[in-house]
């Protein structure tokens, strides 16, 4: 690497000598025309003699060429280098270990020479000493490479991989060199920096993604009562017992769009604080309780039994008691609404040990059909059903574990949620003091 860092223009020290004289002479032209004049003058007003005259000038236009100024006591630069002095394989190590994205240093060959540390990590692959396209084979990362080598032009591309996950990462190629590169010449190295863009991407699909289900299930609803008041203005203008029908329907259909809405404001809501970790002093105990007597109607009308277990004395945690009760409701909610065949839910708060950073678990425990193992991971994703038709017809939102999941984000808190075909489905909640 050494010999490709040192690889630059050389500049002798009798070329720096005559052009610094150079510089000078040009520099006191003037003033030596001056001193000329002026023995001249002397010369012929016969103050002195022809000798005197020139031994006078000659030493005094030494003195004048030897003293240095202001200006030319700095060495000159050799045209083509920087000021800086020519590049050598420590500065460029510290020039890549100083950037925070991954950074890679090729020499002409393309041949890794070096790469920071956050390029070792990201990019474990890629080996000093080895040519870049045997770990990176990207062909628009090669093309850009070639061509910032044939140009001297710093390249701009999108690198898209999917192997080992998927990630994006914007790369500039751009050539590193101590002094201007002609059109004739390969720039001695390339430095290749790759700024992560996996987590944009990933945002801006969530936000795409949102936007389209939040339409898809507005649009649903708004349909079928556009569609029952034609009919009601029309057709069934005079049936009373189809009037009837219709309008409940309608109900149904206003109520699962104002639900959605009061989840969609209250997903906002809860996004819009996150950063901010609550204050307040919370009885998780009394709030469990409170949340079972809230649901108990719905759970008798289901024929669910729910069985509460907490402990007799007080279990605080710092928290905001409305949010924690939408996290409980939506959960015990969820364990009667699709747990419910299997007759019973179980609900249990209880101190944690061996969880560092927790103090709390609340386990809610359904003994219904289970869930398949593919779709768990996936349940916190906003809009997202094990069976659509299922959810909507028991009023699902598709949003009420996603609320979950930013609420306990906000009290650092952790939800686990564990499930199989025909054993029900157990959701643990950890919460901190």
């Amino acid at each position: 690497m050494a010999d490709q860092l040192s690889d630059k223009v050389p500049a002798t020290g009798l070329a720096s000598l005559s052009g610094l004289w150079r510089q000078r002479l040009a520099g006191r032209r003037a003033m030596l025309l001056g001193i000329l004049a002026v023995f001249a003058v002397f010369l012929v007003i016969g103050s002195l003699t022809f000798i005197e005259a020139t031994l006078g000038f000659v030493a005094i236009a030494l003195v004048a060429l030897l003293l240095p100024t202001s200006v030319d006591a700095v060495e000159p630069v050799a045209e083509g280098e920087f000021a800086a002095g020519p590049l050598d394989e420590h500065t460029v190590q510290i020039f890549a270990d100083a950037l925070a994205d991954p950074c890679l240093v090729l020499d002409r060959r393309s041949l890794v020479v070096y790469r920071n540390a956050a390029a070792a990590t990201q990019f474990a692959g890629v080996s000093v000493g080895n040519p870049i396209a045997f770990s990176l084979r990207n062909p628009a990362l090669l093309t850009a490479i070639d061509a910032a080598r044939r140009t001297g032009v710093s390249q701009t591309i999108e690198l898209h991989q999917t192997i080992p996950n998927e990630t994006w990462h914007k790369v500039v190629v751009a050539p590193l060199a101590d002094r201007p590169v002609s059109e004739e010449e390969t720039p001695p190295l390339l430095v290749v920096t790759m700024q992560n863009l996996t987590e944009a991407k990933r945002i801006d699909a969530l936000r795409t993604d949102f936007i389209a289900n939040a339409s898809h299930e507005l649009r649903t609803p708004l349909t079928s009562l556009v569609g029952f008041i034609d009919t009601l203005l029309g057709p069934a203008a005079r049936d009373a017992q189809a009037r009837e029908r219709f309008l409940n329907i309608m109900r149904t259909q206003a109520a699962r769009m104002s639900k959605l809405i009061d989840d969609l404001l209250s997903l906002s809501r809860i996004e819009m604080r996150q950063h901010v970790r609550p204050t307040a002093a919370v009885d998780l105990a009394g709030l469990l309780r409170e949340v079972n007597e809230g649901l108990i109607a719905q759970a008798n009308e289901a024929g669910v039994k729910v069985t509460m277990i907490t402990p007799d004395i007080p279990a605080t945690v710092t928290g905001d008691r409305d949010e924690l009760y939408e996290v409980f409701e939506n959960l015990i909610d969820n364990a009667v609404k699709y747990g419910g065949d299997g007759g019973k839910v179980d609900v249990a708060l209880a101190p944690v040990t061996g969880r560092p950073g927790y103090d709390y678990a609340v386990t809610v425990t359904d003994y219904g059909a289970g869930i398949e193992a593919a779709h768990v991971p996936r349940l916190t994703e906003r809009f997202y059903r094990v069976d659509a038709e299922s959810s909507r017809k028991k009023k699902g939102t598709g949003l009420g574990l996603a609320i979950v999941k930013h609420i306990l984000n906000r009290h650092r808190g952790l939800m686990t949620i564990k499930s199989r075909p025909g054993e029900g489905t157990r959701v643990e909640v950890l919460l901190p003091r």
